[in-house]
C-alpha cells in the first residue's frame, strides 16, 4: 500500500513541527505580539476556514489552534493538512 507522506507532504510536516519547537523553545508561544502578526493570523484564519469549508476537509480546522505558535507553524500545517487527499 503507498504511503500519502509524499516528500512534499513531510516537508509541510517538518516545517510545521520546526516551527512550533521553535516557538515554544524561544518563548514566542502565544497569540501574535505586533499588529502585522495579528493581521496576518487573522487573514490565515479566514482563509484556512473558507478554503476548508469549500473542500470539506474539516482537518485542516486544526491550523486555528496551531496559530498559537505563530503562522510559522500554522501555514505549513494548513498545507500539510490540504495537501492530502479527501474522500
Amino acid at each position: 500500500m503507498a504511503s500519502d507522506l509524499t516528500p512534499l507532504r513531510l516537508f509541510w510536516l517538518g516545517c510545521a513541527v520546526l516551527a512550533a519547537a521553535l516557538a515554544a523553545w524561544g518563548g514566542s508561544a502565544g497569540w501574535p505580539a505586533t499588529a502585522s502578526e495579528r493581521i496576518a493570523a487573522l487573514v490565515l484564519t479566514l482563509w484556512c476556514s473558507l478554503e476548508t469549508m469549500w473542500r470539506r476537509n474539516w482537518l485542516a480546522f486544526l491550523t486555528v489552534p496551531a496559530l498559537a505558535f505563530g503562522a510559522g507553524c500554522a501555514l505549513p500545517l494548513y498545507l500539510f493538512l490540504r495537501s492530502r487527499p479527501v474522500d
